[in-house]
């Protein structure tokens, strides 16, 4: 053994662990991309940091009754970032093509929600599209910008044009993202509604309106959760979803049709490491239900 096989590591890893690109059947690439943020800046740090966390907690999900360890991941390492907006997308873009087209399930940890945009362009129409958010992220410009963290959706809207919208947990929106979801029937289940109504029930909701949906490409912006659970995420939002009710939403969304998915909008700097750990262990239970 040579002095830098003993002595020397690489940076960590997702969960510490990988298979051979060849071998593998999950794809991980991390995208620090903030560059659009309006509010908390720093998601460009959360790649690293959600490894990390990973390093930390067990992969067991009792949900499933499946450990995440056990899976066939490799690790890519993060997406080299452009200052400009498009380029990053466009990079995004073509990972994205290529790792579907080598069968692989992408994984990317954001990074701002923008990110959802670039590897949408290569999943396509064909599939829909399931947001776990607290915004909407309809505007059709903020603090005039028209591509941005606030506006992606619209634009994945108008440019992607994917056969289902489906957005869960929100929250925070502005009068004229309501009329443009209204118009185009993109459906979205409130927090308030979610408590009120109870998860049995939204989980039927959201299954009624996934049934004839092939594909599907699943989004998490951290901020779906509430501030008391996820302090460290770049736009925090009051009354928001607890843990518990979060993941159980999430795992009746997660199964075969689920062609790839991220996570994004962490700003770790903002906690103790609270909030990578709860991305961590939902990133495992994502992983879990997509192999059930």
């Amino acid at each position: 053994m040579s002095y830098h096989e003993l002595f020397v590591s690489p940076p960590p890893i997702f969960s510490g662990f990988q298979k051979p690109f060849e071998e593998a059947e999950y794809v991980v690439v991390g995208v620090p991309f903030d560059a659009t943020s309006t509010f908390r800046v720093g998601a460009r740090f959360a790649p690293l940091a959600i490894r990390e966390a990973l390093l930390g907690i067990d992969g067991y999900s009792f949900r499933s009754n499946m450990d995440a360890r056990e899976l066939k991941t490799h690790d890519m390492g993060d997406l080299h970032i452009s200052g400009k907006t498009n380029e990053t997308l466009e990079r995004l873009e073509l990972i994205t093509k290529e790792l579907l087209e080598a069968k692989k399930l992408p994984i990317f940890i954001g990074g701002e929600h923008t990110i959802t945009l670039g590897a949408m362009r290569s999943v396509g129409e064909n599939a829909g599209v399931v947001s776990f958010d607290a915004h909407l992220d309809l505007r059709n410009e903020f603090m005039g910008l028209t591509m941005s963290h606030t506006t992606w959706m619209r634009r994945l809207h108008e440019q992607v044009r994917p056969e289902k919208i489906l957005e869960i947990g929100t929250r925070a929106v502005g009068k004229d993202e309501l009329d443009y979801a209204k118009n185009f029937n993109i459906p979205f289940f409130t927090t308030n509604q979610i408590m009120k109504d109870g998860v049995d029930k939204i989980a039927e909701k959201i299954r009624e309106l996934l049934a004839g949906q092939e594909r599907i490409y699943l989004t998490i912006d951290m901020d779906v959760l509430d501030p008391a659970f996820a302090p460290a995420v770049q736009n925090p939002e009051p009354d928001g979803l607890s843990m518990h009710v979060f993941l159980d939403l999430l795992c009746n969304v997660c199964d075969r049709r689920v062609v790839a998915f991220d996570l994004v909008e962490v700003a770790p700097h903002y906690d103790m490491g609270i909030t990578a750990v709860q991305a961590a262990k939902t990133m495992f239970e994502v992983l879990c239900h997509l192999k059930k």
